[in-house]
């Protein structure tokens, strides 16, 4: 049995509890792959990081990245969470960004007053969806033909297609059925109308993970991370913006995206919630 220095922190919120929750294991050098799979089902969030030292010598530290099920290359509210908790443990970065390794390698992080932000990782699969899988999550979300307005793969390590609709409220009242989607991680998107819902954002996302301990996630800068370039890509965004997520679950997730020449970044506030030691 070993004793690990642990932190529970809530991202994209700036209030405790309204956010996307993440556990962080520190100095976890020691633990087997298959004790930190444990772990991060026994947590049941949408995922957990351990903290261990880098491999790479730019890297200031290096992320493993769990869900309940398996191990991801990459998580955007993952990032955030164990860059803050890392921050505020005491750890200092070589230069003015901080780097972190992960499985897809190096991503860099910025701080923006008491905000933090990741630069968007190249997609590793993009384009079109395929007409038939499209009809799966259709059915899936329950929604009528034709209310698909548009479909691309956005995904940057954790699988992401995403869709777009119309309108903010039909993304709020969604009742996914998640057999029809079992295997696919699935992004709704749809903007807000300024007249009807304000200003403080603009678009609405919800994030499907089926088959997932959490089907749902509620705040996901992976994501946002893709519908971000293809947005832009697009034209269907400004250069800066926000996302709304969490809405259904009880949350409010906002998640800044801002595109600076070639480079995109997303981030938002994070806050802690536990401080303690954890023994495995």
């Amino acid at each position: 049995m070993h004793s690990f220095d642990f932190k529970q922190v809530d991202v994209f919120s700036r209030s405790p509890l309204k956010g996307n929750p993440l556990a962080v294991v520190f100095a976890a050098d020691e633990l087997s792959d298959e004790r930190m799979a444990a772990f991060a089902a026994w947590t049941n969030l949408s995922e957990t990081t351990f903290i261990l030292q880098p491999r790479d010598p730019r890297a200031d530290y290096r992320v493993r990245i769990f869900t309940t099920l398996k191990e991801l290359p990459f998580a955007g509210h993952p990032t955030l969470g164990t860059c803050h908790a890392w921050l505020e443990a005491g750890g200092v970065p070589m230069a003015e960004e901080v780097i972190q390794e992960c499985g897809v390698g190096l991503v860099r992080i910025r701080r923006q007053g008491a905000e933090l932000a990741f630069l968007a990782p190249p997609l590793i699969r993009t384009g079109p969806v395929d007409a038939g899988i499209v009809e799966r999550v259709r059915l899936g979300l329950g929604l009528e033909r034709g209310a698909i307005l548009r479909s691309q793969w956005v995904d940057n390590g954790a699988g992401w297609l995403a869709v777009m609709l119309a309108d903010r409220r039909q993304v709020l009242d969604l009742q996914p059925d998640h057999g029809q989607m079992l295997g696919l991680a699935v992004g709704v998107v749809a903007p807000w109308q300024p007249a009807r819902d304000g200003d403080a954002a603009q678009f609405e996302v919800r994030a499907f993970i089926s088959g997932d301990g959490m089907p749902e996630d509620p705040a996901t800068g992976s994501l946002n991370a893709g519908l971000a370039q293809w947005l832009l890509m697009e034209g269907l965004a400004p250069p800066s913006y926000v996302v709304s997520q969490g809405v259904t679950m009880g949350r409010a997730g906002r998640i800044q995206v801002e595109q600076v020449g070639d480079e995109i970044w997303v981030g938002g506030p994070v806050v802690t919630c536990i401080s303690g030691t954890l023994t495995l």
